[in-house]
């Protein structure tokens, strides 16, 4: 929100207050407060009559610190808050005094302020400032009526910002205002279905502002030269997260707010949809799964949408009788004799029509207006009303339908809306219904979570979501939303989901083909493509079905090839995966994230790391071409075994069977045996593995770890060139028997013959110029 009107003057009707010195200070356990007037205190006249803020400055863990700014501190707080997981080994936060200078320190991160300055935050780290709050850093704007607290912090001469949430606008969020507001608006606007209150830059910090309502930002726009950032409230907190990389700032934020769950590794194959309002009954899906089956496309989950129950009944969890008239059997043969799992979609609305409506509102398990009334309306499902998960019984009551489908053979859950959340409401807890519209999405993803947790087992289970706020890392996967069927709304997505891994969200996915409408077959083929080479990958659409053989028949080859490639790739994804699940470093990263010391690098968002060491650009023109950057280096083209030479920029053109997907310098990228790979997912990965060594520097070892579809890990191996020898070691871990595995060297020609392993080692010599 903007409250001023230009560099000098204010908005009408906009009363701003900012703090101007510090008036005391104290510290206690750790914390340092600060009073701050904003006026001049020149006698003691000037105290009265005019507010005093008081800043509370604290570490919750090691490079972290908060900074709480309140106006009135009597205001009730309903919640909810976002939680914070405590470091149970930090220590407090050091605070020390250099003359009129108070320092709070917590690791490497330092926050200083000059008592007796005028007003002014400095937040320090490796001997330089990374940001400030200076003389309008910290205060309060009154509106008729209406009291708003907002920080401002500096952004340096090319500082970037990056973040907020998985928002389709460009990348870097500079110049852009953004509103943490969850809203069902697709992927062609401003709005967003994952709303984080979190943002990152390249100058090696973060900044999390630990509210769940409406924050709204001002991105180097209302100022140029800061970040505003301001809630309806009367007091705001904000943690800087020190890095001083990006990986290392998404680790400690996800430390504080929750590490994502490890997906099981059955969900990391290929999903297939009925699509949304098509027509679709047994018959129907038996013909997709039989296509899919005699095309030898491998398939891993098979989801139904939203017409699995009656229309005008969703959520009923009821299957539609007159389409399903046998659903548990139904499900028994498509698990028994296709080997697949089972999805289906649900949300949390009920609709009138629906048998549990009057269930659900004589029980009070339904969000309520001030005078009893259930709260309803006609958008989306006639009459609907809206689940009170806020209330144990209401959670408890929904948990036990969901229950029910498991009973029946459904394995996972696809989590739609959860954004269109009122605010005229009352709350069974009392919550805030400002601070509950974004944060309702969070108890709905939970309580799911939980259940398939409870059925299946931890590491078994997994949402296919579309609504998050900041910790909804916690439950995988979210997918992009409605997109259209267009190369731009594929380039959408893109954006979307990079930018949602720079807000700390390890897995995320999209509809391949697009959503609303029916892509071309060039379109389809490409983005087959790109969602095969994504953390998870799913053919879904709106009105018309997804099928590979509804396109043209090289659609079906292109949707097959990379399939198979991806299930070879599974050992590699599956271990980006367990780094999601370790320090929060998503699957699917931008370039920025790691490669931040190279500034080619900082605005690219039309290409990605597909986990550390594969670089992945997707085709989104017509015809073939592309344009993207490579990295310093040499790197090796993993379908063609090409050598590329980094850094620059490189256009070429691409037929279906393949797309730039290249191999980073140093690195060594497992591949599944492509026997078992042709089969599915799910396959012993140590099992004639292949290990492709990339241009490895001389002296240098590589460890690569290769887990078990269980998520423990079966082998290590260690890659070392010692001149022109490259020797590989296998080391099983205990309990693991190591089976048939080989080499495979890139060398200028491409890819050598590879070498089998004499037991648990390789050597082998690189071919010549390597």
């Amino acid at each position: 929100m903007k409250f001023t009107d230009g560099y000098w003057l204010t908005r009408k009707g906009v009363k701003l207050s900012y703090a101007t010195e510090v008036a005391d200070a104290t510290v206690a356990d750790g914390k340092l407060t600060l009073y701050a007037p904003v006026r001049q205190v020149r006698t003691r006249g000037n105290t009265l009559n005019s507010a005093l803020l008081t800043v509370e400055c604290s570490s919750p863990a090691e490079g972290v610190i908060a900074v709480r700014s309140t106006h009135h501190a009597g205001k009730a707080e309903h919640g909810p808050e976002f939680a914070l997981h405590a470091d149970e080994a930090h220590s407090a936060a050091k605070v020390a005094r250099d003359g009129s200078v108070l320092e709070l320190s917590s690791g490497p991160l330092a926050l200083r302020v000059d008592t007796e300055g005028p007003w002014q935050l400095d937040f320090v780290a490796d001997g330089r400032v990374l940001t400030t709050a200076g003389k309008r850093g910290t205060g309060f704007a009154e509106q008729e009526g209406r009291h708003f607290a907002l920080g401002q912090l500096s952004l340096g001469v090319g500082e970037l910002v990056y973040g907020l949430g998985e928002r389709f606008t460009p990348f870097t969020k500079n110049g852009q205002t953004v509103d943490i507001w969850q809203a069902d608006g697709g992927t062609a606007s401003e709005q967003a279905y994952k709303n984080i209150p979190f943002y990152l830059t390249n100058r090696g910090y973060g900044v999390f502002v630990r509210h769940p309502g409406n924050v709204s930002y001002e991105i180097a726009s209302e100022s140029v030269g800061q970040i505003q950032f301001s809630v309806e409230d009367q007091s705001i907190e904000y943690l800087v997260v020190y890095g001083p990389t990006p990986k290392e700032i998404l680790d400690r934020f996800t430390a504080l707010t929750g590490r994502p769950a490890l997906p099981p590794a059955w969900s990391f194959g290929l999903w297939l949809s009925t699509s949304f309002t098509t027509d679709y009954d047994e018959e129907t899906v038996n013909r997709f799964v039989s296509g899919m089956a005699e095309r030898e496309i491998p398939l891993s989950v098979f989801h139904f949408d939203c017409f699995w129950m009656k229309e005008y009944q969703w959520c009923d969890f009821t299957w539609d009788p007159d389409v399903f008239p046998d659903p548990e059997g139904m499900l028994r043969r498509l698990k028994e004799d296709r080997g697949l799992r089972i999805c289906v979609w649900i949300n949390p609305y009920i609709g009138q029509k629906s048998p549990l409506f009057a269930e659900a509102k004589r029980l009070g398990h339904l969000v309520r207006k001030a005078n009893g009334d259930v709260w309803q309306w006609d958008l989306w499902q006639a009459g609907m009303g809206l689940v009170d998960f806020t209330s144990p019984a209401a959670r408890a009551w929904y948990q036990d339908k969901l229950r029910t489908l498991l009973g029946q053979g459904v394995d996972c859950f696809k989590t739609d809306f959860g954004e269109r959340v009122p605010t005229d409401v009352v709350w069974h807890d009392g919550s805030d219904p400002q601070r509950m519209h974004n944060y309702y999405t969070q108890l709905y993803n939970e309580a799911v979570f939980e259940v398939l947790t409870e059925a299946r087992g931890e590491g078994e289970a997994v949402l296919f979501a579309r609504s998050a706020t900041a910790g909804g890392q916690q439950f995988p996967v979210h997918w992009g939303g409605d997109c259209e069927s267009t190369f731009t709304a594929m380039a959408e997505s893109l954006r979307g989901g990079l930018s949602l891994g720079m807000s700390g969200f390890g897995f995320w996915s999209h509809d391949i083909g697009g959503f609303e409408g029916t892509p071309t077959p060039e379109v389809f083929k490409r983005w087959v493509q790109f969602g095969l080479l994504s953390s998870h990958s799913r053919l879904h659409g709106s009105n018309s079905y997804r099928v590979p053989w509804d396109y043209d028949e090289e659609a079906v080859t292109v949707t097959r090839d990379f399939t198979r490639l991806k299930h070879r790739l599974a050992p590699y994804l599956f271990e980006a995966g367990r780094q999601a699940r370790r320090h929060g470093t998503p699957v699917m990263r931008a370039m920025v994230l790691e490669f931040p010391e190279d500034p080619g690098t900082h605005t690219l968002d039309r290409q990605y790391m597909l986990g550390g060491d594969l670089l992945v650009a997707p085709v989104f023109e017509s015809g073939g071409e592309v344009e993207y950057y490579v990295p310093a280096g040499t790197w090796t083209h993993l379908l063609s075994g090409e050598r590329i030479q980094g850094p620059g920029w490189r256009r070429e053109h691409f037929g279906f069977d393949s797309l730039p997907l290249l191999a980073r310098p140093g690195s060594v990228i497992p591949l599944g045996d492509p026997e078992q790979a042709a089969k599915g997912v799910e396959y012993a990965w140590a099992e004639g593995v292949t290990l492709r060594v990339h241009a490895p520097v001389d002296g240098t070892e590589t460890v690569t770890e290769l887990p078990a579809p269980d998520g423990s890990t079966a082998v290590t191996f260690r890659t070392r060139r010692d001149g022109q020898s490259v020797t590989v070691r296998a080391e099983a871990a205990p309990g693991t028997g190591l089976g048939a595995w080989q080499v495979q060297l890139a060398g200028p020609a491409g890819y050598a013959e590879p070498v089998a392993a004499d037991g648990d080692t390789v050597t082998v010599t690189l071919p010549a110029a390597g």
